[in-house]
């Protein structure tokens, strides 16, 4: 058995160099990996140009490479408009942290480019986003949900006018008014309110994206995926899923420049523990630490730590074999 197990790891190195797929080459994809391709030349009436989309990843830069910077990390934001792949990745190497950003996925019908600027900071949640993770380094994807817009949209649109912005796109029958109403009930200030939509309705926006990639039909605002996990799924959830955690996000009333913890759940979110009833992770992805859990419940369940020091190639056997004992029941997000 060992010497099996061994000769399997050894052959680990070589499939990762022989392959070419996103989930070999890439570490955290913001879609299920898919076959999708939009060429620079088909337009689909989405708004985004590439003079837009390098507005939005300029702003994204903007404010985040000095928090990384400011952890003595490099930041590398690569931009690619020509690509036609559609989907982003977030990476490190080292201490360079990157994300990777497509055109291909800008030019999707359903993205907007309020919708494509919440990919932007689904990778940066990756990097940041804390508990719960699926590696040393990475936030799990409903986490980095979350953080979109509980952190990322509210830092990066705070100096917009966003009350005349979403008071045009109310004018003009682009909202949800359950959004409008929940935003109104959960916010006091007028350019919170509009922000919290405005987030809402880019959530919205890109769960529609990845239900259409997952030919899931439409999500909705108004119809929430009321499943509840046994665990926390740590892969994608599905779209409608999704949906409700940008949605949910957008709700939560802690300050955006409230850092999330690497560990403890409930820094810097919305929780039930602490008697929020809007605003906080929703059970279709999220199992909340419960009775007999540490608080710092790393959310993944079950697994032992790597036993050769690499999560890397911990990972890779995982997904070659998921019954090795320090593989995590909800392998992650590929």
């Amino acid at each position: 058995m060992l010497r099996s197990f061994v000769v399997a790891l050894m052959a680990v190195p070589m499939m990762a160099m022989a392959g070419n797929s996103h989930s070999e080459k890439h570490e955290c994809l913001f879609a299920p990996e898919n076959d999708m391709n939009i060429p620079i030349t088909q337009f689909t009436g989405n708004g985004m140009t590439e003079d837009v989309f390098n507005s939005i990843l300029t702003r994204i830069d903007k404010h985040y490479r000095p928090i990384v910077e400011g952890m003595g990390k490099t930041f590398d934001l690569q931009k690619d408009w020509n690509d036609g792949t559609v989907n982003a990745y977030a990476q490190q190497q080292g201490n360079t942290w990157i994300i990777k950003m497509f055109g291909g996925l800008a030019r999707h019908e359903k993205v907007t480019p309020d919708g494509f600027a919440l990919v932007a900071c689904h990778e940066m949640g990756h990097h940041l986003a804390g508990a719960p993770r699926v590696r040393a380094w990475a936030s799990n994807e409903g986490q980095s949900d979350y953080f979109a817009t509980t952190k990322c949209a509210r830092r990066i649109w705070a100096e917009d006018d966003n009350v005349t912005i979403m008071e045009e796109r109310i004018s003009q029958g682009k909202v949800s008014e359950k959004a409008k109403q929940d935003c109104i009930a959960a916010k006091g200030d007028p350019q919170e309110r509009a922000l919290c939509l405005r987030s809402a309705m880019a959530g919205l926006a890109l769960g529609n994206t990845l239900a259409s990639l997952g030919r899931q039909g439409e999500t909705k605002i108004e119809t929430p995926d009321n499943s509840t996990v046994s665990r926390t799924n740590d892969r994608h959830p599905k779209g409608q899923c999704r949906t409700d955690t940008y949605f949910q996000g957008a709700l939560c009333e802690v300050a955006f420049d409230i850092d999330f913890d690497s560990k403890d759940h409930a820094i810097g979110a919305c929780t039930r523990a602490k008697g929020h009833e809007n605003g906080v992770r929703p059970l279709c992805w999220y199992k909340p630490p419960g009775a007999g859990d540490s608080d710092n419940d790393d959310g993944g369940g079950g697994g032992q730590a790597c036993p050769f020091g690499d999560q890397n190639l911990c990972d890779q056997l995982c997904r070659m074999n998921p019954n090795y004992p320090f593989c995590k029941g909800n392998l992650k997000f590929y």
